[in-house]
């Protein structure tokens, strides 16, 4: 069984745990988020599935990232007034953001959670969890920059 596959069926075990209904729009979406590595907003997630589902409408792609979110499966992702993205939840990990196009990659760097139990320490603080992200140009963007000098 492939890591996907794995994780789907992992996601909707998680889902039918808590009593959710296991639809197909809603297995679909899962589907595309966990195999989906550009953190699609719920547009995306939309336009890419309406040919499978053409009675779905933007709002169910809503409702559906809502239940997820709320079962711990999905994070949304918001920065300032661009609409929400959404990651499937794998591990901890952390993002780079192309000022330019929006690409948003993941990074993994471990390192970065002694900073909970610095902040709990100096603060005081209970700390649930952090966020990082890092701000620059992607490599397509920095080379379409360069063509253009």
């Amino acid at each position: 069984m492939a890591v996907s596959e794995m994780q789907l069926k992992s996601a909707l075990d998680t889902l039918k745990t808590t009593g959710v209904r296991i639809t197909p729009q809603r297995h679909a979406i899962l589907e595309y988020l966990i195999e989906s590595m550009a953190h699609p907003t719920a547009d995306d997630i939309y336009k890419a599935l309406e040919h499978k589902f053409p009675n779905m409408s933007v709002a169910t792609v809503y409702n559906n990232l809502r239940v997820f979110r709320e079962s711990g499966l999905v994070k949304e992702l918001t920065y300032g007034d661009n609409a929400s993205r959404f990651d499937f939840v794998t591990s901890k990990h952390y993002h780079i953001i192309c000022e330019s196009c929006g690409k948003i990659v993941d990074f993994h760097y471990p390192g970065l959670d002694e900073v909970e139990h610095l902040a709990a320490h100096v603060t005081g603080f209970k700390v649930n969890s952090h966020r990082l992200e890092v701000y620059g140009t992607c490599p397509d963007c920095a080379e379409k920059a360069t063509k253009l000098q």
